[in-house]
C-alpha cells in the first residue's frame, strides 16, 4: 500500500506546492500527494511556479484547495507548515512542522533557497517513508 502525504500551509499558493510538485516529481507513484491550505488563495504564487519551472517542474496548473477533514483522514503523513492549530489533529497519523519562510510577496530570488530547503526536506521525507514500507 503507498504512504500519503498532505501538506498544509495556510494560504495552498506557495510552500505546499512546491512541497508537492517535488514529492510527485521525486517519488513518482509510490506515494500519493495531496496539499491543501487553511485559507486557500485563488491561484498559486507565481514566484514559486517560476522557481520550479528551474527545476523542470510545473506547478502552473495547480489551483489553491481548502482543507477539508476528509483529505486528513485519508493522509498517513500531514506536513504543516506555518498552519498552527487551524491543522485538524487526528490520532494514528504522523505529523510533521516545517518551519520554512512564507514566498508570499517575494520575487523568485528570494524563494530560491525557500524551494530549496523543501527539496532537501521533501528527499528526507521520501527516504523516512521508504524506510518504513516494506518492498
Amino acid at each position: 500500500m503507498n504512504a500519503t502525504v498532505l501538506f498544509v500551509c495556510v494560504h495552498n499558493a506557495g510552500r505546499s506546492q512546491m512541497a508537492a510538485g517535488y514529492l510527485r516529481a521525486l517519488a513518482g507513484d509510490r506515494i500519493q500527494v495531496f496539499s491543501a491550505g487553511t485559507e486557500p488563495k485563488d491561484q498559486i504564487n507565481p514566484s514559486a511556479i517560476a522557481a520550479m519551472a528551474e527545476e523542470g517542474i510545473d506547478i502552473a496548473n495547480n489551483s489553491p484547495k481548502v482543507l477539508t477533514t476528509e483529505v486528513v483522514k485519508e493522509s498517513d503523513y500531514v506536513i504543516t507548515m506555518g498552519c498552527g492549530d487551524a491543522c485538524p489533529f487526528f490520532p494514528g497519523k504522523t505529523y510533521l512542522d516545517w518551519p520554512l519562510d512564507d514566498p508570499a510577496g517575494k520575487g523568485v530570488d528570494d524563494v530560491r533557497p525557500i524551494r530549496d530547503e523543501i527539496r532537501s526536506k521533501v528527499e528526507a521525507l521520501i527516504a523516512e517513508i521508504d524506510g518504513r514500507v516494506e518492498h
